[in-house]
């Protein structure tokens, strides 16, 4: 086998066994005193109806932490996968969903599910519809003369960005107390209310949409060296560029629209990958969505247990996250800006 598949194939196995650390660790962390043998009992008695368990054990367990555990995993992959895919065909590698307005949109969304019920019934799909129209603003902004410049793409996505954050500033305006109150810890992004519906939805979307990335791969990696050169090599970049704008936006609504906005994965799991299994798209993918589960794991983990009281997970991420664009904004200024 070649070596580089080999890297990349140990650093998944490696990275899997991590997650699956991590999920028996987040499993047992918490105000009530679990073991690991109380986590298999429950796992035995839900799925395979073996053996009894106690009441108490099994809300902690299966009704309030494992729906959780079960969504950062999801959402850490697509968050993680939506950054790879926005800085490989935007040729940008400081694009990620809350830059280009993805997040901002959603927002709004969500925002205005909550506030008028009666028109937006589902918050997930209100929260897809603007922010795919986000995103396609964003990116119609920035299209000039047949090309899409990649600075003219973050201006653009900040600039639609800082529009719908207003747009949800006046739906808190004009929300009721109960509505500003879930407007506003939904935007400071938290786990708590995870359901297994929201897990299926997740998944049902989520996993189909990162299996045709990561089967399209190979296009990115076209895509990425360019509009001529992806002509070139036979491949419409329009068309695909479309197509995975769809996929990155999708996951990263859905998203947002579980969990509220938690920034800085799609920007750090990308490069993080790049230096653990280089810059070939179809290692980056599957490693990067690994991190991103990990990651989000350990701080939706730190959130609910180094305080009585919970920590908005969101706040938890973007701390950590701020010094790593620093760093990178640091290592790689030369290739940023010449």
């Amino acid at each position: 086998m070649d070596t580089e598949v080999l890297r990349v194939v140990w650093s998944c196995f490696f990275l899997f066994i991590l997650l699956i650390f991590s999920a028996f660790f987040a499993l047992i962390s918490g105000n009530l005193d679990l073991k690991i043998s109380d986590v298999i009992s429950v796992i035995l008695y839900n799925i395979f109806g073996i053996g009894s368990i106690d009441p108490t054990t099994q809300i902690v367990i299966w009704n309030l932490r494992f729906p959780r555990i079960l969504i950062a995993i999801l959402v850490g992959i697509s968050l993680a996968s939506a950054g790879v895919i926005y800085q490989s065909i935007f040729r940008n590698p400081l694009v990620e969903p809350f830059i280009l307005g993805a997040s901002a949109g959603a927002s709004f969304g969500a925002s205005l599910a909550i506030l008028l019920p009666a028109i937006f019934i589902s918050l997930q799909i209100s929260a897809f519809a603007f922010g795919l129209l986000a995103v396609f603003l964003a990116y119609i902004l920035a299209f000039q003369k047949g090309v899409t410049n990649s600075v003219a793409l973050v201006l653009s996505g900040v600039i639609v960005g800082s529009i719908f954050s207003s747009l949800v500033g006046i739906m808190k305006y004009l929300s009721e107390d109960s509505q500003l109150r879930e407007i506003t810890f939904w935007m400071m992004g938290g786990l708590y209310q995870a359901s297994w519906y929201d897990i299926a939805v997740n998944a049902s979307f989520g996993l189909p949409c990162f299996i045709i990335a990561f089967i399209l791969a190979w296009k990115l990696n076209l895509l990425s060296l360019g509009d001529e050169e992806a002509r070139s090599l036979g491949i419409n970049p329009q068309i695909y560029k479309i197509i995975f704008i769809i996929i990155a936006t999708l996951i990263s609504s859905l998203s947002v629209s579980s969990v509220g906005i938690i920034a800085w994965i799609g920007l750090m799991m990308p490069h993080a990958a790049r230096m653990l299994v280089g810059a070939d798209n179809r290692a980056i993918l599957p490693v990067a969505g690994l991190m991103g589960a990990i990651y989000l794991l350990i701080c939706d983990t730190l959130a609910r247990t180094l305080s009585s009281g919970e920590i908005p997970v969101g706040i938890i991420v973007s701390l950590l996250g701020a010094p790593f664009l620093l760093w990178i904004l640091k290592a790689r200024s030369a290739k940023l800006f010449g």
